[in-house]
């Protein structure tokens, strides 16, 4: 849904052109620091080592140019869209460079470069994406919507172009011959169908307005007028977007899928399901979890220790949760509170006397939580993931939430999105296991090694930033 008008595209290429400007400036500070490089064979003067790293970039942003300019662009995308660029620079970088040099090792200076041209790109892109931010809350780069129907399902496309204003789409109303059952106030009905039909025919009428996009969301019955409304868009380089009306009238959440050449619908799509996703995800989980438990193995006789002395009892705390499938399986932390028999059947509070000192530091800290990575290990757990729940929680909350079940459909993890997005610890009021739920079950169905990297980022940066929820 993002189209690129003029502005957009302006805005990209002012982006690719800082692109080359800090590429040449790091690689001028670069070369003067270690200049053994740059003189080595033929390769023997300054212009030509600029001459093969612009080269590779521009090789390079022909497959992994900036999307900043894109409207509906997350984070994790934007750092997959860096990496991607930068390490196609570097690779094209040493293969440029490696005939001409055979003295030094071409490999860990291209390699070190990459690392910092990455750091450094990464840097700039989140700063230019706040800077776009500010100019289009400034009333700058606009797309103006135009929504047609009175079906249910606009309301979504609503919620998700007009949830941030800085994205920029200025969402003009609806055109209908009712109302849209519970349409929120700001969403206001402009006209009716046949106003609609009577400015697309008045051939002075150029774009209905000033409108940029158009959703169209009606019945397969009102085939012609479908047809009249994309016909008019395509002629005045309006974009055309349609809905399809009888798959949210099921009143179920569907996606689309391609199965043997033809377009069918699920009630849940689960990029984990493909093998290629899980191998992935299990090589990341390991290149996780076998450093730190190797950190971990000296650190335990000291915890232990100091466990022993505040509290008398097993070092580690192993409890019965729900995993994968459905299935239980003993999920282990550093045991944190005085041996009590309510355990699997109550939730840690924020003043619980059952916590000891040291205990209650460890929550805060997560430093319980660091067994867990063993749980990784043995593939019961997933670094990143949903939350396991006790049985009792399961038990409970199965019947009280609709789709609570679907979060086990992969892997539980030590942390999650649910978690990183405020609904961690102690769940009072039944709305907030709802909230994790659905988090949960986002996670599941948008799954992509870049938004685990990014739950990673954002559960390390809370060791830092105190969570009030944590206890």
């Amino acid at each position: 849904m993002q189209r690129s008008d003029n502005s957009n595209k302006l805005i990209k290429y002012i982006v690719v052109l800082g692109d080359f400007v800090i590429l040449n400036i790091l690689f001028y500070i670069y070369t003067e620091l270690d200049a053994r490089y740059v003189g080595v064979g033929p390769l023997h003067r300054l212009d030509e080592a600029f001459l093969i790293v612009n080269m590779a970039m521009a090789i390079s942003q022909t497959q992994f140019a900036t999307h900043l300019h894109e409207r509906l662009i997350t984070s994790d995308k934007i750092m997959q869209r860096v990496f991607g660029l930068v390490a196609c620079q570097t690779l094209l970088s040493y293969v440029l460079y490696k005939p001409f040099v055979y003295g030094p090792p071409v490999g860990k200076f291209t390699l070190v470069f990459g690392i910092i041209l990455f750091v450094v790109l990464l840097g700039v892109r989140l700063l230019e994406r706040l800077a776009l931010k500010r100019f289009r809350l400034m009333g700058r780069n606009k797309r103006f919507v135009l929504f047609v129907g009175s079906d249910p399902a606009l309301l979504s496309i609503y919620t998700g172009l007009s949830k941030d204003p800085s994205m920029g789409y200025v969402i003009k109303g609806y055109v209908a011959d009712e109302d849209i059952p519970d349409c929120p106030p700001e969403l206001k009905r402009i006209g009716t169908i046949h106003d609609l039909k009577s400015r697309m025919e008045d051939k002075s009428n150029k774009r209905l307005g000033v409108i940029d996009e158009l959703f169209c969301c009606f019945s397969s019955d009102d085939a012609d007028l479908i047809r009249q409304i994309a016909r008019f868009c395509d002629n005045h380089i309006i974009r055309f977007y349609f809905i399809q009306r009888s798959i949210d009238r099921l009143g179920m959440h569907l996606k689309v899928e391609n199965l043997a050449g033809n377009f069918v619908f699920t009630n849940h799509e689960e990029p984990l399901s493909m093998l290629s996703n899980r191998i992935l995800k299990r090589t990341m989980d390991l290149a996780v979890a076998i450093p730190v438990c190797l950190c971990m193995l000296p650190l335990i006789p000291i915890l232990a220790l100091i466990i022993k002395i505040q509290s008398p009892g097993p070092i580690f705390f192993k409890q019965l949760r729900t995993g994968i499938g459905g299935q239980e399986f003993y999920c282990y932390k550093f045991r944190s509170m005085h041996v009590n028999k309510d355990a699997d059947l109550v939730q840690a509070t924020k003043d619980d006397p059952r916590k000891f000192a040291f205990g209650n530091f460890m929550r805060k800290t997560n430093i319980d939580e660091l067994p867990q990575f063993f749980n990784v290990l043995t593939g019961q757990m997933s670094v990143v993931g949903p939350r396991p729940h006790m049985l009792h929680h399961t038990e409970v909350y199965s019947e009280l939430i609709d789709k609570y079940m679907v979060r086990h459909y992969v892997k539980p993890g030590i942390t999650g999105w649910a978690q990183v997005t405020g609904f961690r610890g102690e769940t009072k009021e039944l709305w907030q296991m709802q909230g994790r739920v659905e988090r949960d079950i986002w996670y599941i169905e948008n799954w992509t090694p870049w938004l685990d990297i990014r739950i990673i980022w954002l559960t390390f940066k809370q060791l830092f930033v105190h969570d009030e929820h944590a206890y």
